[in-house]
């Protein structure tokens, strides 16, 4: 039933957003030299790799920069990037990875290996399921870039504080799963998306 809800609501979404995916193309490309989207690896269900799309928000050599994490202020965030972030725009194109199975609509936030590697053990538990687009540390830290800031060490922050507060809420998820936590869910997101 959930793969089912996936399959319909991508495909619908990404025919409904196919505009609005051709204007970001074209603000991307007329900002900054570089691609259109951000590829990078991370973990799924089961500890299995895969490439999660965004829209790209930073210059080409940011990797190369600085660390992976990003706070708000960040040099390496482009113009149209800043706008893209703070809309939540950017990770729209995850609704690929979704039609195609690597994630789901609703269901822990993936996270790169690094990070997984960190905290293993309650990754176990968390990556019985696939990640997803939103969920109750989604919903939670909308501004983290704005809470990193407050770090003078933002990757420092990001692994002592925030990550193992959203350990805690993607625990909970897994362990409260269900269709209507699903709606719940979804429907809190958009909620705080149109509250801004």
């Amino acid at each position: 039933m959930k793969r089912l809800f996936d399959i319909i609501s991508s495909f619908f979404s990404l025919l409904i957003l196919l505009p609005l995916f051709l204007l970001i193309a074209i603000l991307i490309k007329l900002d900054s030299a570089g691609p259109v989207f951000f590829i990078q690896k991370r973990v799924g269900k089961n500890f299995k790799l895969f490439s999660l799309y965004k829209f790209r928000t930073m210059v080409v050599d940011a990797s190369q920069r600085g660390p992976q994490i990003t706070s708000a202020g960040d040099s390496r965030i482009t113009k149209i990037g800043r706008f893209l972030r703070k809309t939540k725009f950017d990770e729209l194109p995850q609704i690929i990875n979704v039609l195609k199975g690597d994630m789901s609509v609703v269901g822990p936030r993936p996270e790169v290996l690094k990070y997984v590697e960190m905290f293993k053990d309650d990754y176990k538990n968390i990556l019985k399921v696939k990640p997803g687009i939103t969920d109750y540390a989604a919903i939670e830290f909308r501004d983290e870039e704005c809470v990193l800031k407050k770090f003078k060490d933002p990757e420092g922050g990001y692994i002592k504080e925030v990550l193992p507060l959203k350990i805690k809420l993607y625990n909970r998820y897994v362990n409260e799963r269900s269709l209507s936590t699903d709606m719940k869910l979804i429907f809190l997101t958009l909620w705080k998306i149109v509250k801004g």
